[in-house]
Protein backbone atom coordinates (compact mmCIF):
# COMPACT_ATOMS: atom_id res chain seq x y z
CA UNK A 1 0.00 0.00 0.00
CA UNK A 2 2.52 2.48 0.41
CA UNK A 3 3.84 2.49 -3.19
CA UNK A 4 0.56 3.43 -3.77
CA UNK A 5 0.40 6.24 -1.10
CA UNK A 6 3.39 7.76 -2.61
CA UNK A 7 1.91 8.63 -5.80
CA UNK A 8 1.44 12.38 -6.21
CA UNK A 9 -1.91 11.99 -6.85
CA UNK A 10 -4.61 9.38 -6.14
CA UNK A 11 -8.00 9.17 -7.92
CA UNK A 12 -10.92 7.60 -5.60
CA UNK A 13 -10.77 4.52 -7.30
CA UNK A 14 -6.79 4.31 -6.81
CA UNK A 15 -7.21 4.85 -2.68
CA UNK A 16 -6.75 1.66 -0.66
CA UNK A 17 -10.29 0.35 0.16
CA UNK A 18 -10.37 1.20 3.63
CA UNK A 19 -9.82 4.88 2.26
CA UNK A 20 -12.79 5.08 -0.20
CA UNK A 21 -15.56 6.95 0.77
CA UNK A 22 -18.55 5.02 -0.73
CA UNK A 23 -16.94 1.62 0.65
CA UNK A 24 -16.30 2.92 3.99
CA UNK A 25 -19.94 4.10 4.22
CA UNK A 26 -20.78 0.68 3.18
CA UNK A 27 -18.92 -1.15 5.07
CA UNK A 28 -19.08 0.72 8.58
CA UNK A 29 -21.77 3.38 8.24
CA UNK A 30 -22.27 6.77 6.96
CA UNK A 31 -20.46 7.84 10.76
CA UNK A 32 -17.33 6.23 9.76
CA UNK A 33 -16.58 9.07 7.24
CA UNK A 34 -14.70 12.40 7.62
CA UNK A 35 -15.65 16.03 6.90
CA UNK A 36 -13.57 15.94 4.15
CA UNK A 37 -15.00 12.21 3.31
CA UNK A 38 -18.49 13.23 3.67
CA UNK A 39 -18.04 16.56 1.02
CA UNK A 40 -15.95 14.24 -1.47
CA UNK A 41 -18.92 11.65 -1.54
CA UNK A 42 -21.29 15.19 -2.35
CA UNK A 43 -18.85 16.99 -4.56
CA UNK A 44 -18.06 13.32 -6.21
CA UNK A 45 -15.28 14.28 -8.49
CA UNK A 46 -11.99 16.20 -8.54
CA UNK A 47 -9.93 17.80 -10.94
CA UNK A 48 -7.18 16.73 -13.21
CA UNK A 49 -4.10 15.80 -11.18
CA UNK A 50 -6.61 16.97 -7.81
CA UNK A 51 -8.92 14.23 -6.28
CA UNK A 52 -12.14 15.04 -4.66
CA UNK A 53 -10.97 14.38 -1.17
CA UNK A 54 -8.29 16.95 -1.22
CA UNK A 55 -10.88 19.54 -3.07
CA UNK A 56 -13.23 18.72 0.20
CA UNK A 57 -10.40 19.59 1.89
CA UNK A 58 -10.31 23.15 0.72
CA UNK A 59 -13.14 23.55 1.10
CA UNK A 60 -12.69 22.94 5.07
CA UNK A 61 -10.33 25.61 4.85
CA UNK A 62 -12.11 27.93 2.18
CA UNK A 63 -12.24 31.20 5.01
CA UNK A 64 -10.23 32.21 7.99
CA UNK A 65 -13.41 33.38 9.78
CA UNK A 66 -14.69 29.87 10.84
CA UNK A 67 -13.23 26.21 10.77
CA UNK A 68 -14.00 22.89 9.34
CA UNK A 69 -18.02 22.37 8.32
CA UNK A 70 -18.70 25.93 9.62
CA UNK A 71 -17.38 27.58 6.70
CA UNK A 72 -20.35 26.16 4.70
CA UNK A 73 -22.52 28.68 6.58
CA UNK A 74 -20.44 31.88 6.18
CA UNK A 75 -18.62 30.69 2.72
CA UNK A 76 -20.32 32.98 -0.46
CA UNK A 77 -20.57 31.78 -3.84
CA UNK A 78 -17.62 33.25 -4.70
CA UNK A 79 -15.27 32.11 -2.29
CA UNK A 80 -16.07 28.34 -3.36
CA UNK A 81 -15.96 28.78 -6.75
CA UNK A 82 -12.29 30.16 -6.32
CA UNK A 83 -11.72 26.59 -5.37
CA UNK A 84 -9.64 24.57 -7.48
CA UNK A 85 -12.17 21.91 -8.87
CA UNK A 86 -15.03 23.96 -7.51
CA UNK A 87 -17.49 25.57 -10.56
CA UNK A 88 -20.87 27.42 -10.08
CA UNK A 89 -22.93 24.19 -9.78
CA UNK A 90 -21.33 22.81 -6.94
CA UNK A 91 -21.25 25.75 -5.27
CA UNK A 92 -24.53 26.23 -5.00
CA UNK A 93 -25.06 21.93 -4.19
CA UNK A 94 -23.02 23.05 -1.86
CA UNK A 95 -24.66 26.13 0.04
CA UNK A 96 -27.78 24.09 -0.57
CA UNK A 97 -26.42 21.32 1.75
CA UNK A 98 -25.54 24.05 3.93
CA UNK A 99 -28.60 25.34 4.07
CA UNK A 100 -30.41 22.07 4.33
CA UNK A 101 -28.36 21.14 7.49
CA UNK A 102 -29.82 24.82 9.19
CA UNK A 103 -33.51 23.51 8.27
CA UNK A 104 -33.03 19.75 9.66
CA UNK A 105 -31.48 21.39 12.85
CA UNK A 106 -34.60 23.77 13.01
CA UNK A 107 -36.89 21.25 12.38
CA UNK A 108 -35.07 18.68 14.94
CA UNK A 109 -35.60 21.66 17.70
CA UNK A 110 -39.13 22.46 16.52
CA UNK A 111 -41.06 20.27 19.36
CA UNK A 112 -38.69 21.57 22.09
CA UNK A 113 -39.14 25.14 20.98
CA UNK A 114 -43.12 24.65 22.04
CA UNK A 115 -41.79 24.26 25.96
CA UNK A 116 -40.89 27.70 25.68
CA UNK A 117 -37.99 27.48 27.67
CA UNK A 118 -35.39 30.19 26.78
CA UNK A 119 -33.10 27.64 26.19
CA UNK A 120 -35.03 25.82 23.88
CA UNK A 121 -36.14 29.13 21.92
CA UNK A 122 -32.41 30.47 21.73
CA UNK A 123 -31.60 26.72 20.40
CA UNK A 124 -34.34 27.31 17.36
CA UNK A 125 -33.24 30.32 16.19
CA UNK A 126 -29.08 30.14 17.35
CA UNK A 127 -27.94 28.81 14.02
CA UNK A 128 -29.80 31.17 11.97
CA UNK A 129 -28.28 33.96 13.75
CA UNK A 130 -25.41 33.29 15.32
CA UNK A 131 -23.69 33.58 11.92
CA UNK A 132 -25.15 36.55 10.92
CA UNK A 133 -22.67 40.11 10.36
CA UNK A 134 -25.44 42.48 11.23
CA UNK A 135 -28.24 42.79 13.77
CA UNK A 136 -31.36 41.36 13.74
CA UNK A 137 -33.82 41.69 15.53
CA UNK A 138 -37.59 38.93 15.89
CA UNK A 139 -40.47 39.48 17.50
CA UNK A 140 -42.27 35.82 18.65
CA UNK A 141 -45.77 36.22 19.03
CA UNK A 142 -47.54 33.38 21.25
CA UNK A 143 -51.18 32.66 22.49
CA UNK A 144 -52.79 32.53 26.03
CA UNK A 145 -51.45 29.05 26.24
CA UNK A 146 -47.69 29.92 25.01
CA UNK A 147 -48.19 28.28 21.30
CA UNK A 148 -46.51 30.20 19.00
CA UNK A 149 -48.92 32.03 16.48
CA UNK A 150 -46.36 33.73 14.00
CA UNK A 151 -42.23 35.14 14.08
CA UNK A 152 -41.87 38.35 12.64
CA UNK A 153 -38.43 40.19 11.41
CA UNK A 154 -38.84 42.90 12.79
CA UNK A 155 -35.62 44.51 11.74
CA UNK A 156 -32.16 43.37 10.08
CA UNK A 157 -28.71 45.38 8.68
CA UNK A 158 -27.82 48.34 10.91
CA UNK A 159 -30.93 48.63 13.03
CA UNK A 160 -31.10 47.41 16.30
CA UNK A 161 -33.23 46.78 19.06
CA UNK A 162 -33.45 50.28 19.87
CA UNK A 163 -34.58 51.38 17.18
CA UNK A 164 -37.99 48.95 17.15
CA UNK A 165 -40.59 50.77 18.96
CA UNK A 166 -43.43 49.10 21.76
CA UNK A 167 -46.26 50.56 19.79
CA UNK A 168 -45.22 48.65 16.87
CA UNK A 169 -44.52 45.89 18.65
CA UNK A 170 -48.22 46.03 20.15
CA UNK A 171 -49.70 46.82 16.72
CA UNK A 172 -48.84 43.07 15.83
CA UNK A 173 -50.06 41.57 18.78
CA UNK A 174 -53.34 43.01 18.95
CA UNK A 175 -53.27 42.31 15.00
CA UNK A 176 -52.64 38.41 15.22
CA UNK A 177 -54.56 38.66 18.74
CA UNK A 178 -50.91 37.45 20.54
CA UNK A 179 -51.75 37.81 24.30
CA UNK A 180 -47.34 37.15 25.19
CA UNK A 181 -44.31 37.54 22.94
CA UNK A 182 -41.01 37.22 23.15
CA UNK A 183 -38.34 39.63 21.29
CA UNK A 184 -34.98 38.08 20.29
CA UNK A 185 -32.06 39.55 18.69
CA UNK A 186 -28.30 38.83 17.75
CA UNK A 187 -25.11 40.52 18.70
CA UNK A 188 -22.76 40.05 15.75
CA UNK A 189 -19.90 39.94 17.79
CA UNK A 190 -20.85 36.95 19.61
CA UNK A 191 -21.07 38.33 22.84
CA UNK A 192 -24.76 38.09 24.03
CA UNK A 193 -23.82 40.42 26.83
CA UNK A 194 -26.42 42.83 27.54
CA UNK A 195 -25.80 46.25 26.32
CA UNK A 196 -27.22 49.50 28.31
CA UNK A 197 -29.67 50.24 25.63
CA UNK A 198 -31.02 46.51 25.28
CA UNK A 199 -32.08 46.71 29.19
CA UNK A 200 -33.78 50.24 28.36
CA UNK A 201 -35.93 49.09 25.98
CA UNK A 202 -36.42 45.45 27.81
CA UNK A 203 -37.91 48.14 30.63
CA UNK A 204 -39.79 50.11 28.59
CA UNK A 205 -41.16 46.81 26.68
CA UNK A 206 -42.37 46.01 30.07
CA UNK A 207 -44.06 48.96 31.25
CA UNK A 208 -45.67 49.09 27.51
CA UNK A 209 -47.04 45.35 27.93
CA UNK A 210 -48.36 46.38 31.50
CA UNK A 211 -50.29 48.93 30.09
CA UNK A 212 -52.05 46.91 26.94
CA UNK A 213 -52.09 43.65 28.65
CA UNK A 214 -49.94 42.00 26.25
CA UNK A 215 -46.72 40.45 28.36
CA UNK A 216 -43.04 40.34 27.39
CA UNK A 217 -42.39 36.83 28.48
CA UNK A 218 -38.35 36.84 27.68
CA UNK A 219 -35.82 39.17 25.45
CA UNK A 220 -33.40 36.94 24.59
CA UNK A 221 -30.08 37.70 22.69
CA UNK A 222 -28.18 35.40 20.68
CA UNK A 223 -24.41 35.22 20.64
CA UNK A 224 -21.88 32.81 19.42
CA UNK A 225 -23.13 29.46 20.53
CA UNK A 226 -24.52 31.34 23.90
CA UNK A 227 -27.37 32.94 24.75
CA UNK A 228 -28.27 35.66 27.48
CA UNK A 229 -32.15 35.48 28.80
CA UNK A 230 -33.61 38.33 30.52
CA UNK A 231 -36.32 36.29 32.06
CA UNK A 232 -33.22 33.92 33.90
CA UNK A 233 -31.35 36.58 35.05
CA UNK A 234 -33.93 37.52 36.82
CA UNK A 235 -35.63 40.86 34.73
CA UNK A 236 -38.78 39.58 34.76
Amino acid sequence: MEHILKKKHLTIKELPLSERPYEKFEKYGVNSLSDAELLAVIIRSGTKGRRSIEVASAILNVSKRETGLLNLHTATEKELMEIEGIGRVKAIQLLCVAELSKRISRETKKKRLALLTPEAVAEYYMEDMRHLKYEQVILLLLDIKNRIIKDILLSKGNGNCTTILPRDIMTMAIKYEAFHYILLHNHPSGDPTPSGADIAITKRLIKAGELIGIQLLDHIIIGDNKYVSFKERGVF
